[in-house]
């Protein structure tokens, strides 16, 4: 059965994440999922596959976690929406609270877009001032058009909001000093993860601290990927910096839908009721924001990532996984094409052509011959219950698609592609 198009005639672009479109894996990959279990994902066939996508990196502990579940089912039962603020809302927001260390207090929401968004009208209300900087090389940070109209999509975009945000690069410290300073006194926050592929260097993150602490901006770090993956605290308790203002999401809740906005009392308490006379900000107000299941769920994870040393079996993991298909691309003699890298808790991999340059088609191939091998890898995200048993399963798959690989490298990839090569998710045409 074609269900992609069916997805196709009534899903925009087939997909509610456009990193989940048809567009984006190979052409065997399968195209619709029934379910998951552990490490592994199912499709409409029953045909199984080990899974390094892990729901977009929102599941870090496996899919269908009985613990978490079942602690998600209990608020379900108690009602899982409530007329007034439930018990697990307030549970969650103090665990949140008590664990992050630069956080005073927390609002939730259902998905990072919409919680970086708050943190940018939060930053704009705290400052009086429009301007955003973002990091160029970090992929994504909310669907709202201060940050798409930065990207080359930005029909349906006002030209004056695509000019308030502006780019700064990534180590890169006089960039983002020369943006300060051609608009001085015109930035609201600076926007940034802690890191994606590259690790900071000479103080980076420090550095854009102390220059939003001199110039007035408020520093908002975006934790959706590193929060509950590189440390309990977060990445910036790794890194020893303090935003003024965070988001996490993803894997706090291995799954379920929860992200949050938080930081400083003085800068989040702009959206609260109880003072009066002072000019409100309308700040994240969602129905269902505070959905009892999901916050049973983040609680519930917090607790069995404490008890189970999830943060520290990723890195584990990932050390041994990087460090064995390294390894294999030297053993098949396409170590120049082929690199690993990032840090071992999140790490990536590049398909590089003759010359050097990131190639699309060399990637298309390596994630369809993966899968041809039961393992669906089209980045690397682990989880808890990738164990030993997994990374043999990988291995034999590694070795099984760098020989096609190999093969693609000296006669030409299009021999060996059966179908259309993956297209970047930010283009400016179909």
């Amino acid at each position: 059965m074609n269900y992609q198009e069916r997805l196709l005639k009534v899903i925009p672009g087939g997909a509610h994440t456009y990193s989940r479109g048809y567009d984006q894996y190979p052409l065997n990959a399968p195209q619709i999922l029934t379910r998951g279990k552990g490490a592994y994902i199912y499709d409409s066939e029953s045909n199984k596959y080990l899974d390094y996508g892990m729901a977009l990196r929102a599941v870090n502990l496996g899919y269908a976690e009985d613990e978490i579940d079942a602690a998600a089912i209990e608020q379900i039962k108690n009602g899982n929406n409530l007329t007034r603020p439930s018990m697990i809302e307030l549970e969650a927001a103090e665990l949140l609270v008590e664990l992050i260390d630069s956080v005073d207090m927390v609002k939730f929401t259902k998905n990072g877009s919409t919680a970086v968004s708050a943190a940018v009208k939060l930053a704009r209300a705290y400052t009086g001032r429009e301007l955003v900087a973002r990091c160029a090389e970090h992929p994504f940070f909310s669907y709202d058009d201060w940050f798409i109209g930065s990207t080359s999509l930005t029909r349906g975009i006002p030209q004056d909001t695509i000019e308030k945000t502006k780019m700064f690069k990534y180590n890169d410290i006089a960039s983002l000093e020369a943006l300060i300073a051609e608009h001085s006194g015109k930035f609201a926050c600076v926007v940034l993860e802690p890191v994606t592929t590259e690790e900071p260097k000479d103080d980076f993150l420090q550095k854009v601290q102390a220059l939003c602490r001199a110039n007035g901006i408020v520093f908002v770090l975006d934790e959706m990927i590193t929060g509950f993956r590189w440390h309990m605290k977060g990445a910036q308790h790794t890194y020893g910096i303090t935003p003024d203002l965070c988001t996490f999401g993803k894997a706090m809740a291995n799954g379920f839908s929860v992200a949050c906005i938080a930081g400083k009392r003085e800068i989040m308490e702009l959206g609260s009721i109880e003072f009066e006379g002072r000019e409100r900000v309308f700040l994240l107000s969602t129905t269902h924001g505070a959905e009892m299941c999901g916050l049973g769920a983040f609680v519930a994870t917090v607790k069995f990532m404490q008890q189970h040393n999830v943060v520290e079996h990723l890195w584990s993991y990932g050390r041994k996984l990087t460090a064995m298909m390294q390894r294999k691309a030297e053993e098949h003699g396409i170590g120049q094409s082929f690199k690993v890298g990032g840090i071992p808790c999140s790490p990536f991999y590049l398909t590089l052509d003759s010359s050097g340059v990131n190639s699309l088609g060399l990637r298309t191939l390596f994630s369809q011959e993966m899968i041809n091998n039961g393992v669906l890898m089209p980045w690397i995200a682990l989880s808890y219950r990738h164990g030993e048993g997994e990374l043999i399963a990988t291995e034999h798959a590694i070795d099984a698609s760098f020989g096609i690989y190999r093969q693609a490298l000296n006669e030409g990839v299009e021999k060996y592609l059966n179908g259309p090569v993956i297209k970047p998710v930010f283009r400016k045409h179909n």
